[in-house]
């Protein structure tokens, strides 16, 4: 009914704001490396903040410091919070309030509280699980994410390489207090990265800066005052506790929520899993950068596999992106 009366044109959306059925572009695979490279660094720095202060404060001074960033960077670029108005602006929010506590509260104080008796390794172990625990919960809930023997047959060999990197002694008990309980919260923690990346995908259209921006203020609104209750002011706090918090707020809180929100709603949930196989990978690789740590002689085969997973799972857009390039 175009140019028959149909009244005024309608304007063109934001282009950040709709979000493709499945854009894997190079872009994509970019954000998820970078992805892996900050949060397999995250976990070094949250025992050296632990040193210092206790799991709740950590969770409430990064996602706190993310939240600054996030509003600074909306400010520089002239935007704003979404409306929140009836309508698309209150599922918009609602959607960010589950967002935020599925994506940063319970996830970074599950983990937080339990890498002080969880054996070394198991939490990578963990993660690598997100990507398998968002298949079935995709194939329900997202339209075009259906799963087939070839994603599931990629995912199932990548995390089998992460179980070979990390290593059987990960699981040796430590004798710790309370271990069960927080290797169950390093499963938790896991549940929840996956159902928030599942919630970020079925989030209503909107400006991808101003939705990261709006999880990180009200998960910042939400932990505060439970660090604040639970483990009160912090007593001292040392330079290396504070250039780790510094450096856990801004790169894999604040800037990660970006790259999280997207990837998630460019390319998918199940295409932003992958990044759950490489944190693990670079957390052993900077370990032996920075910490002159050994490297184990099976990282190689478990890189081997943790690619090679990655890249049955994708075969698709890997074809594509190679495809375009060479013609």
């Amino acid at each position: 009914m175009t140019g028959q009366g149909a009244g005024p044109a309608r304007p063109r959306p934001d282009p950040s704001e709709a979000a493709p059925v499945h854009d894997i572009a190079p872009r994509n695979w970019l954000r998820i490396a970078v992805l892996g490279l900050l949060w397999g660094a995250s976990f070094t720095f949250v025992t050296v903040a632990l040193r210092d202060v206790g799991p709740f404060t950590v969770a409430a001074v990064r996602i706190t410091l993310g939240a600054v960033f996030l509003l600074a960077l909306l400010r520089l670029k002239g935007l704003r919070l979404p409306p929140a108005g009836p309508g698309p602006g209150r599922r918009i929010w609602g959607f960010a309030v589950a967002m935020a506590l599925f994506s940063n509260v319970i996830p970074f104080s599950l983990l937080g509280w339990a890498q002080q008796s969880v054996a070394s390794g198991f939490a990578g172990v963990c993660m690598a699980a997100v990507p398998l625990l968002i298949l079935p919960l995709a194939h329900v809930l997202v339209p075009g994410e259906r799963m087939h023997p070839r994603r599931f047959g990629g995912f199932v060999l990548g995390t089998a390489g992460v179980v070979v990197l990390i290593g059987a002694e990960a699981f040796v008990p430590t004798g710790r207090d309370l271990e069960s309980l927080a290797r169950l919260a390093c499963l938790g923690a896991a549940m929840c990265y996956a159902t928030g990346s599942i919630l970020t995908r079925l989030c209503p259209p909107v400006h991808l800066l101003a939705l990261a921006a709006a999880v990180m203020v009200l998960a910042a609104g939400m932990i505060v005052p439970v660090a604040l209750i639970v483990e009160g002011l912090p007593a001292g706090l040392s330079p290396m506790g504070a250039l780790a918090l510094l450096y856990l707020g801004v790169l894999p809180t604040g800037v990660a929520q970006l790259l999280l929100v997207q990837v998630t709603r460019e390319a998918g949930p199940v295409f932003f899993g992958l990044v759950n196989y490489m944190v693990p990978m670079w957390s052993v690789l900077l370990g032996a950068l920075m910490l002159a740590e050994t490297l184990p002689p099976r990282i190689f085969l478990a890189m081997a596999m943790i690619l090679a997973g990655m890249a049955i799972s994708q075969w698709g857009a890997l074809w594509r992106l190679f495809a375009g390039r060479s013609g």
